[in-house]
């Protein structure tokens, strides 16, 4: 399994260009090849938060110009899965051409199940779409009932907050699995996956809300029986008390070392911590492996720049 980091498609001082998106697409999915020729079977995952933040803002200036009717943030996931899958499949079937490579590949738009009774509902923290001032915020939690925090951005302005659930299953997980085992290359659960719930009847009902891409890799990973997560990131390595006069490198850490540094709050939370507690999850739930690191890394056999949990035997 591998989990591709938000940078996979857009970088930070891009403008979001299709020319730019399927330049780092290529650039991302070159380095999964040496996984291919290793004999590998992959799934792949991707992040989503740049792009559905583009399509919320379109919907945002669709209804304001022209009076379109905005689609719910279900919706927008579920577009921002088709097109970066479309991306990445289509990227990465140019990239297997050039090396030889024959191999089929798939694209799934994905629900993932969470429970409505999540503590996270309670206390939304999840900032999408674009900034408003204090006026327009007020209007739109009156009109539509969105809940608004400060912009991390700018502070004078405000930003809709929608909860982040853990993932407790995800749909089609037994197709995915007959696929990938087949031999066919996987893209499945984009941006965390489309947060989905069964209500007192058994009707699955969309929820506002956005699930952490790494946690539902994680997920996913166990109930395929994945041996090996890969969560790709744009940081060559992992520290603890980073920015400290404490920080310090960590390249190998067995599953005990681990859970200690994210319960002592080594890792941010805004930033690493999410991708350590997918690894924990992971490794706990029967993984032999997880591994965070840079998309170029790969191939280094050293693991040089790489976190490792594992169990002791």
């Amino acid at each position: 399994m591998t989990a591709l980091g938000g940078n996979a498609l857009l970088r930070e001082n891009e403008l979001g260009t299709i020319e730019e998106q399927e330049r780092n697409a290529t650039e991302t999915v070159e380095n999964l090849v040496f996984l291919i020729k290793e004999g590998y079977d992959l799934v792949i995952t991707h992040g989503n938060g740049p792009q559905v933040g583009n399509i919320l803002m379109r919907n945002d200036a669709g209804d304001q110009i022209y009076g379109i009717a905005p689609m719910p943030l279900d919706i927008c996931v579920a577009d921002s899965q088709g097109g970066i899958g479309y991306m990445i499949e289509r990227m990465l079937r140019n990239v297997l051409t050039r090396h030889g490579i024959e191999k089929n590949i798939v694209t799934l738009v994905n629900m993932v199940v969470v429970d409505p009774n999540d503590p996270a509902f309670q206390n939304p923290t999840k900032r999408i779409g674009k900034v408003y001032s204090k006026a327009e915020a007020e209007k739109l939690s009156s009109e539509k009932g969105w809940l608004f925090k400060t912009s991390t951005k700018r502070s004078n302005g405000f930003r809709r907050v929608v909860p982040s659930p853990d993932p407790v299953d995800i749909v089609n997980k037994d197709l995915i699995e007959n696929l990938v085992r087949a031999g066919n290359i996987v893209i499945a659960a984009g941006g965390g996956g489309i947060p989905v719930y069964y209500d007192e009847k058994q009707i699955l009902r969309a929820v506002d809300a956005v699930i952490d891409k790494d946690m539902a890799s994680s997920l996913l990973a166990s109930q395929i029986g994945a041996d090996e997560l890969y969560i790709l990131t744009d940081v060559p390595f992992i520290f603890k008390d980073f920015g400290k006069p404490t920080q310090e490198k960590l390249e190998f850490l067995d599953y005990a070392d681990a859970l200690k540094y994210f319960q002592l709050g080594t890792f941010g939370e805004g930033s690493m911590a999410p991708k350590i507690r997918a690894c924990l999850n992971f490794v706990e739930k029967g993984g032999r492996k997880s591994v965070i690191t840079e998309a170029k890394k790969l191939e280094d056999k050293s693991f040089g720049s790489k976190i490792t949990l594992h169990y002791e035997d």
